[in-house]
């Protein structure tokens, strides 16, 4: 009898294996969540020298005003604790990125880091908080790490307290974005020289849960329908592009379309994936360098190497300050690093290569989470040479109005070209990002779009 115990039990266990199936944590280890972990898994507690302070809530609604949706800076009056600079980054190299490393190489006249007094400003409404807790102990990972099972109970970081890499990045995809929301944001591609043209377009992002006119079932492997609308220069203005994100993107690819004004036509775009080339972008980014990384993870292998102090890009609310102009910002080579805010903050470190047989122009990825809202910070893309390509760097901020760990702006930096790519500028729109807005799924079907694109 013990024999047949143990048979059905090393079967059952190959059984989960070939399925791809992984458990989630035991009630007992999600007991952390909210006591000696904040409620969505970071360390609750401090570091040794009290460089980086204990959580005790994050910002509340209240910390500065907030003025036609623009969050004020509340920590405004700080100076830089110090500023790591060409001449003495190596005696905090243990706390950089190679990418940030190499910055220093590529420009080393220009480029620093304005290190501040570290504050953990990240709070979410305490139904995030709760959902996180359930997805704990119900989410499982699937088909290989490419799927999620029963998160269409909880909808946020099914992952909260992660073993593997492939759990980290999900929590970065899943991630709490507030309720539907809508802006007018700017991305420029300067010249090495300085010079840009501005794009703006408006982004309307629709969170299922929070939305009208859905179906049903239909909206369970949709994380969230997204629409972005070229509005200048003209030459650019009227193309559209829609897409409907899947969770399981392996079984169900990512759904997208765009709409080309000067054809008039609407086209299923399936290269808005992966390695496809992001919207007027001149070649500086790539689909999935939108939003640090999202989309499909099946074609990496993702490897969990710990967790770490790092200076890291944080607080950035006077980068996305109004009072600033689009010409304060660029600068030849990289971002006014003046207007720039890092503090030391745990990150989730994971390392993803390349899977044989692949294909991506980035052949590894090095990326840092922060510990306390899972938003992607740093990341070095490689080549497939091995060498070090472009860097990329989320500007990060909570908004303290709604609860989300957001970006002023995303600046991903090429070593080689010497240029770079900046997405995100609210600073000269007439007013912030828009959050609880009315929207309905009929605004996110490919038959809306040419309406949308009518110049």
């Amino acid at each position: 009898m013990k024999t047949i115990k143990m048979l059905r039990t090393g079967a059952l266990a190959l059984s989960l294996l070939a399925s791809g199936v992984m458990a989630a944590v035991s009630p007992q280890e999600a007991e952390k969540l909210g006591t000696t972990l904040t409620p969505l898994g970071g360390e609750k507690a401090g570091n040794a020298d009290g460089s980086i302070p204990a959580w005790t809530g994050g910002l509340k609604p209240d910390a500065a005003p907030y003025v036609n949706n623009f969050l004020s800076d509340p920590f405004a009056n700080e100076k830089p604790l110090f500023t790591i600079t060409a001449a003495n980054v190596e005696q905090y190299k243990s706390k950089l990125s190679a990418g940030q490393l190499a910055m220093f190489k590529r420009y080393p006249d220009t480029y620093k880091i304005p290190v501040f007094t570290s504050h953990r400003t990240a709070s979410s409404p305490q139904a995030v908080y709760d959902a996180a807790k359930k997805s704990a102990t119900t989410v499982e990972l699937a088909d290989d790490g490419n799927a999620l099972r029963n998160f269409s109970q909880t909808r946020y970081y099914p992952f909260p307290i992660p073993k593997t890499g492939i759990e980290v990045i999900w929590n970065h995809t899943t991630r709490f974005r507030g309720e539907n929301f809508q802006r007018l944001s700017t991305q420029i591609t300067p010249q090495t020289n300085g010079s840009y043209a501005p794009v703006q377009m408006t982004d309307k992002l629709g969170i299922p849960q929070f939305m009208q006119g859905i179906n049903g079932g239909g909206a369970d492997n949709v994380i969230f329908y997204y629409k972005q609308e070229v509005v200048a220069p003209s030459r650019l203005a009227g193309t559209v592009l829609l897409v409907h994100e899947t969770i399981d993107q392996v079984k169900e690819p990512r759904l997208a379309w765009v709409y080309n004004a000067g054809q008039r036509r609407v086209r299923r775009a399936p290269q808005v994936a992966y390695d496809g080339p992001g919207t007027a972008a001149d070649g500086l980014r790539t689909s999935d360098n939108g939003d640090m990384f999202n989309g499909a993870p099946d074609r990496y292998d993702w490897k969990l190497i710990g967790k770490k102090e790092m200076y890291i890009p944080y607080n950035n609310y006077r980068l996305q300050s109004p009072k600033l102009k689009y010409d304060d910002i660029i600068k030849p080579g990289h971002i006014n690093q003046d207007l720039t805010r890092y503090e030391l903050h745990r990150v989730w470190e994971v390392e993803a290569t390349l899977k044989t047989g692949q294909r991506n122009i980035y052949a590894k990825r090095h990326m840092y989470f922060d510990e306390d809202t899972w938003s992607l910070v740093e990341v070095d893309h490689y080549d497939g040479r091995g060498q070090l390509w472009r860097v990329g760097e989320g500007f990060a901020m909570n908004d303290y109005q709604h609860g989300i760990g957001t970006y002023a702006s995303i600046a991903i930096n090429d070593l080689l070209a010497g240029r770079y790519i900046v997405m995100g500028l609210v600073n000269e729109s007439p007013k912030g990002a828009e959050y609880g807005v009315a929207m309905n799924m009929n605004e996110f079907t490919p038959a809306a779009l040419r309406n949308d694109g009518i110049r």
